[in-house]
């Protein structure tokens, strides 16, 4: 560990610093003899990342490793979530990086386990657990060396693949990932009771259940409408059905939950606009259940490609935005005005919309340019 950065005058260095411009100080010498200014900037971008991401680890003692650790870290309100959904004897992380999501997801278990190739990394993971007075067995091996010598067996396996290729570009497709989930999906199942994966957002729902035997729960999780990731939960169990949960963390959004193949047979029933129009989150976006919202909600699409909703009545406790809204023509639009300006299924995006009509965005107002199955319309909120 590098325990020099835990020097007192050190720290109060970086706490003084967290708001400087971090290109200056990197133009800067270092203060200290044995610690480079590089070696400073990161933890100053470290407790930034975390006053955001993970502000339980805003604690005196907490080091922090390199930026791309701390951008592929979970942040700790997802990782919260998910460790509702846990509980048991034996937790094994298997990529556990920088470890939020273990610190979380295994505060339900009695016994965790935590393997992490990069040693650097771990040995900061492990040091700051001491701090946090967490206790867990600390492997430093790939995962592919650990499933081949292990002998232990677990209540659950967590792993998040690297999602980048050797050229660093993103990848999401199963076979692509490091490691390979379709490789060693047997090996983990034979290991665990439940083996439990996070994947990129952009994951195809679709291709996911048919290329992955064995997944009898997902979620996709979005925080403040921004999906973050979806976990896919897999067992030997043999079950009829899979459950899809779609929540957005910190919205005030109800989830929504469904099973696989619902939406295939629900019909959406159409309309043109009425009193209320409902935008879904970004999480039901995702899993592309737009009929089944109207017929859970009661509600009526304004197209097939417009997953827009309406209703004369306000209906409560839908997962998005609900807005009174009445139709305007094009020349009731005055120039310098000010709206929120959403696009759905509309041949001008924003930008060009506010060009268009000399319209500034923002204030409380909304405009939404679409289309109904009578064409395109343009609604104005009351």
């Amino acid at each position: 560990m590098e325990n020099k950065l835990l020097n007192k005058e050190i720290q109060n260095y970086i706490n003084a610093n967290l708001n400087t411009d971090l290109h200056s100080l990197l133009l800067k010498k270092s203060p200290f003899p044995n610690v480079s200014m590089l070696e400073i900037v990161q933890q100053i971008k470290g407790k930034q990342t975390a006053q955001k991401k993970f502000p339980f680890l805003l604690k005196e003692g907490i080091i922090f490793p390199p930026q791309l650790n701390l951008e592929q870290a979970s942040s700790e309100t997802t990782a919260l979530y998910k460790s509702q959904i846990l509980k048991g004897n034996r937790f094994a992380d298997l990529t556990s990086g920088f470890g939020i999501d273990a610190y979380y997801l295994s505060q339900n278990f009695g016994e965790v386990t935590l393997v992490e190739q990069n040693t650097e990394l771990l040995n900061i993971v492990e040091h700051n657990w001491g701090v946090l007075d967490r206790k867990a067995i600390f492997i430093n091996q790939n995962l592919e060396e650990f499933l081949s010598t292990n002998k232990e067996y677990f209540d659950v396996i967590y792993l998040d693949p690297a999602r980048r290729d050797h050229n660093k570009n993103k990848v999401f497709l199963l076979e692509d990932l490091s490691p390979d989930i379709l490789q060693i999906k047997d090996v983990l199942l034979a290991t665990a009771d439940q083996v439990i994966i996070k994947l990129s957002p952009l994951i195809d729902l679709k291709y996911l259940i048919s290329v992955l035997p064995g997944i009898f729960r997902i979620e996709i999780i979005a925080l403040k409408n921004d999906v973050k990731e979806a976990v896919v939960f897999l067992s030997n169990e043999k079950r009829k059905e899979i459950m899809v949960n779609c929540i957005n963390l910190e919205s005030g959004d109800s989830s929504f939950t469904f099973t696989f193949g619902e939406e295939e047979n629900t019909q959406a029933v159409y309309s043109e606009p009425e009193k209320f129009i409902y935008i879904p989150n970004n999480s039901i976006l995702k899993a592309g259940i737009f009929n089944l919202v109207s017929e859970r909600f009661g509600l009526k699409k304004l197209h097939p490609n417009t997953h827009l909703y309406t209703s004369d009545q306000k209906i409560n406790d839908f997962p998005g935005r609900v807005l009174e809204m009445e139709s305007v023509e094009s020349k009731q639009i005055k120039k310098k005005e000010q709206f929120n300006i959403i696009s759905k299924n509309y041949p001008l995006k924003p930008e060009d919309i506010k060009k268009k009509y000399g319209i500034k965005d923002g204030g409380e107002g909304y405009l939404i340019f679409t289309q109904s199955k009578k064409g395109k319309i343009i609604l104005k909120s009351v």
